[in-house]
């Protein structure tokens, strides 16, 4: 199983929608996915039409228990499976403190989970808290939506030194430009920056799109309402080069 999460200290910049719409298409290529909403905004949960799951469940995954099974949910789409968060979620960070090696529940509680997925997104709460660090220690990669504007790419520097300093590995670090307006200049300047500095930004490149923002409305990756559109196609260069980049193998041979 390959855990993959999708974080940023900032809100508001496409993390939820890249989530849903790369385990999705994990899903599609046969891969058994799961998606952990850890998020007490619950988008994820909304855009999958799940309703919301409960404290008690996310107790039992931190605690490495069989029993989280009970409440991972099944999604509309074939080998995609969820479990839902709910506004309860506001208080975990108290919930893991009060456990033995708290910034490694997490790490121990996937462990249940690995007979049953090949792929797993974690969608995390913004800010550097004792779950997003529960987070870094239990993900394989940490994919991470920067908009391409000086404050975004100064918060991505930050987190990447912090990450680097608790970790100390920064190659499970893969950014990419997310909610990209190209007729903006200071958007194309600072991506051909980082693209001629060859950094470890990923090629694929997401553009802004209402077409995205309609996930609300639909309650659906892009792929399945717009899959001709740059959004979904960008979405799928972004999870080839995932597979990629983390030789995930065909599915049926994890």
């Amino acid at each position: 199983m390959i855990v993959y999460a999708m974080y940023n200290i900032k809100g508001g910049v496409g993390k939820t929608a890249a989530a849903v719409n790369l385990a999705y298409l994990s899903a599609l290529d046969g891969y058994r996915t799961l998606i952990i909403d850890l998020d007490p905004q619950a988008a994820c949960s909304f855009y999958l039409r799940t309703e919301g799951g409960n404290q008690p469940g996310k107790k039992t995954l931190l605690r490495g228990s069989k029993k989280i099974m009970r409440n991972i949910k099944g999604s509309d789409y074939r080998n995609l499976d969820i479990l839902p968060a709910d506004f309860s979620l506001r208080n975990l960070d108290l919930v893991i403190s009060q456990m033995k090696k708290p910034r490694k529940r997490l790490a121990k509680g996937l462990k249940y989970l690995r007979k049953s997925y090949d792929v797993m997104v974690i969608d995390c709460p913004p800010n550097i808290t004792l779950v997003s660090e529960n987070v870094f220690n239990a993900a394989d990669y940490i994919l991470v939506p920067v908009i391409p504007t000086t404050l975004s790419v100064r918060t991505y520097q930050q987190l990447y030194e912090f990450l680097v300093d608790q970790d100390g590995n920064s190659d499970k670090i893969k950014p990419f430009f997310s909610m990209v307006e190209k007729r903006k200049k200071m958007h194309r300047d600072i991506i051909q920056t980082y693209s001629s500095n060859k950094t470890v930004f990923m090629n694929a490149v997401i553009p802004y799109s209402s077409l995205v923002e309609k996930m609300g409305i639909y309650r659906a990756p892009v792929e399945l309402y717009a899959s001709t559109s740059p959004a979904a196609k960008a979405y799928r260069r972004l999870w080839k080069e995932i597979k990629k980049l983390s030789k995930l193998v065909n599915p049926g041979r994890i």
